[in-house]
């Protein structure tokens, strides 16, 4: 405990500079001050382990908290727990003590948090220069550490440092950021008006423990920002300004309670939202910092979201509204012209197919198959291309299913691939036929067994009555063949292959004059020969 309130003791110290501190509306229990609780780090208070609670939750510290967490229903409809600034002291007090996390290990974690919120919403394609304002405190080492995370992630981030701390763990992070080249800017040198230089403002000044009005330059800074909310009486674009846990210069459990503060396009809280993130109104509010168990969960009585995959954060709230009129998106690509492409489409295709695959994106063979019944109705779906060459598009189905008995019907369909990342679509028409069995039972042995399994049990497009019913015939194969036996392939289950007879390859380009180039087969003394048109885009 002596390591810990050393710890705080310091903090205290870094906080004086900050600001005098002001008169408490409520006195803490004499055995626990504020200045030693409400002090500690902000990024201290999102990592919990399950043994913290019986540890520091003493008379005194159940004293210190004035009202239990506060349960709320978001817009989105789930619920969701708001601190008080006591309450995130306390589990801050319980973290840094026995359970042994350092400041350096939760800030890194907070950071992370920060930068990976930023990305999920604003690209680095369209939002590449950032500012990340910091304070003195270990806010400002949460945006020191997302400016160096979002330096790797793509962006380009600049850095306010005017108050700087002498301590080993700032002085690391500012020489981790110099060694990558991120310039560090004085007050002095920023512009008047933010938004011609920077794209994306990280606000890292104060936390929830700061107290009082804002002092020089801070309270500048903080005007500058405010500055920018009046962008909607100008047409111009605003650089989008992100918040860290607290939007700095409002008050932790009232919000900006006088109106004139900061009014942040993005607030990133961590562990669990302070009480004044009920009043934020801006379009993106993330939580972040993915480290509460559920016994501590429930010993708090925290209402939390669960986080997706191996994100770092997740968004709470409603989403934002759309105006999806407005959605655009202006493409940048080189040209693509006749002279440069290849006079077979199928071998154009595999060298945009190779590209595709060499730029990382994930499941590059998915495409979109169209087919038409007999009465000439329409559908399309997802499906997996598995192999081409010169005779053609393969892909693997139940031949029973909805597109499987189109296919019977009408025997051609469309495929459409689409590569988000390099602006490239391509489309594909043709007749279809089914690939000859022996392809068929290859392909099915060489996928795994599950997958095999997968398909005897679905039988695809028709009603099923509940999942259970998949799940309990996928158990009873599974067992019947876990001796390694030869799992039969269903008579019902095989390929189809498309044989093109016209191509298309789109390039996104600006304004949007696209590239479009389209490989129609046609008779030429009397050999099928592959001739290339531009279409209009």
């Amino acid at each position: 405990m002596r390591n810990v309130m050393r710890r705080v003791r310091t903090m205290t110290f870094t906080f004086l500079l900050q600001s005098p501190p002001p008169s408490l509306p409520i006195s803490p229990s004499p055995q626990f001050s504020l200045s030693s609780s409400a002090l500690l780090s902000t990024t201290a208070q999102r990592f919990l382990a399950p043994s913290q609670g019986s540890l520091l939750r003493s008379a005194s510290i159940r004293a210190f908290c004035t009202k239990p967490i506060i349960p709320n229903m978001e817009d989105s409809g789930s619920p969701l727990s708001y601190l008080t600034q006591r309450e995130a002291a306390e589990i801050d007090e319980t973290l840094m003590g026995p359970l042994g996390f350092s400041v350096d290990q939760l800030m890194e974690l907070a950071g992370l948090s920060v930068a990976a919120s930023v990305s999920e919403v604003y690209k680095p394609e369209e939002y590449r220069r950032v500012l990340a304002i910091c304070g003195p405190g270990n806010n400002g080492g949460d945006g020191l550490v997302a400016a160096r995370h979002l330096h790797h992630f793509g962006y380009k981030p600049s850095i306010c440092y005017p108050k700087r701390t002498a301590k080993s763990l700032y002085t690391g992070l500012v020489t981790q950021l110099e060694s990558l080249s991120v310039p560090f800017v004085s007050v002095d040198d920023l512009p008047e008006d933010l938004s011609k230089d920077f794209d994306v403002i990280i606000d890292a000044m104060f936390g929830f423990s700061f107290h009082g009005a804002p002092r020089p330059p801070f309270d500048d800074l903080i005007r500058r920002l405010v500055s920018l909310q009046t962008y909607e009486q100008t047409l111009q674009k605003h650089p989008v300004i992100v918040s860290v846990d607290i939007p700095s210069g409002w008050n932790v459990e009232e919000g900006d309670h006088e109106g004139g503060g900061i009014k942040p396009d993005m607030l990133v809280s961590l562990t669990a939202p302070k009480l004044c993130a009920k009043r934020f109104c801006g379009p993106h509010h993330f939580l972040g910092g993915r480290f509460v168990p559920p016994s501590v969960a429930e010993k708090y009585k925290l209402e939390l979201p669960s986080y997706p995959g191996t994100s770092m954060c997740v968004r709470i709230g409603k989403p934002p509204k759309v105006d999806i009129s407005a959605m655009r998106v202006n493409y940048v690509s080189p040209e693509l012209l006749e002279e440069q492409v290849e006079t077979d489409p199928t071998v154009q295709f595999r060298k945009w197919f190779d590209e595709a695959v060499a730029s990382g994106l994930r499941e590059t063979n998915a495409m979109a198959l169209c087919t038409a019944n007999k009465d000439k109705k329409p559908s399309s779906r997802m499906v997996l291309l598995k192999g081409f060459d010169e005779n053609g598009f393969v892909w693997f189905t139940n031949y029973e299913s909805k597109k499987g008995s189109e296919l019977s019907e009408n025997p051609c369909a469309a495929l459409l691939f689409y590569w988000e990342s390099l602006n490239r679509q391509v489309r594909i028409e043709g007749p279809v036929e089914r690939i000859p069995e022996s392809e068929s039972e290859n392909y099915y042995h060489s996928r795994p067994r599950g997958s095999q399994i997968g398909a005897i049990v679905s039988k695809q497009s028709s009603v099923v009555p509940g999942r259970h019913i998949l799940y309990d015939e996928y158990e009873e194969l599974t067992k019947k063949y876990s001796d390694g036996s030869v799992i039969p392939k269903p008579k019902n289950w095989g390929g189809f292959r498309l044989k093109p007879n016209l191509f298309e390859f789109w390039q996104g380009q600006p304004s949007r004059l696209h590239d479009r180039l389209q490989y129609s087969l046609q008779d030429v003394n009397g050999k099928p020969a592959w001739k290339i048109h531009r279409l209009a885009p």
